[in-house]
């Protein structure tokens, strides 16, 4: 319960995570490989039509849409050096 509590909170820090993602993408510690990763599973979601909880269902909707962005940004984080990790100390309730 406290996991799903400190991952709501982080909707009301999401745009605190994009300074974190700048940095992930231009940082020269974390191989290209990883970052390509990243940018195909993020465009992926915004291109496809695909939806767990269809939009529509007013609130419901956009459920499975935050759950996927946790997601990415918690294996961002995961895969981030200790070093951009320390710099964004917010992210740590996403571990």
């Amino acid at each position: 319960m406290k996991r799903f509590i400190s991952r709501i909170g982080f909707l009301f820090k999401f745009h605190k995570s994009i300074p974190f993602m700048k940095d992930f993408f231009l940082s020269k510690e974390i191989n290209n490989a990883n970052k390509l990763l990243f940018i195909i599973v993020i465009l992926g979601y915004i291109v496809l039509p695909l939806d767990i909880i269809p939009d529509f269902l007013l609130g419901f909707g956009v459920v499975d849409d935050v759950t996927i962005a946790i997601l990415i940004m918690q294996l961002m984080v995961k895969v981030a050096p200790n070093s951009l990790k320390r710099k964004h100390q917010f992210l740590n309730d996403l571990k």
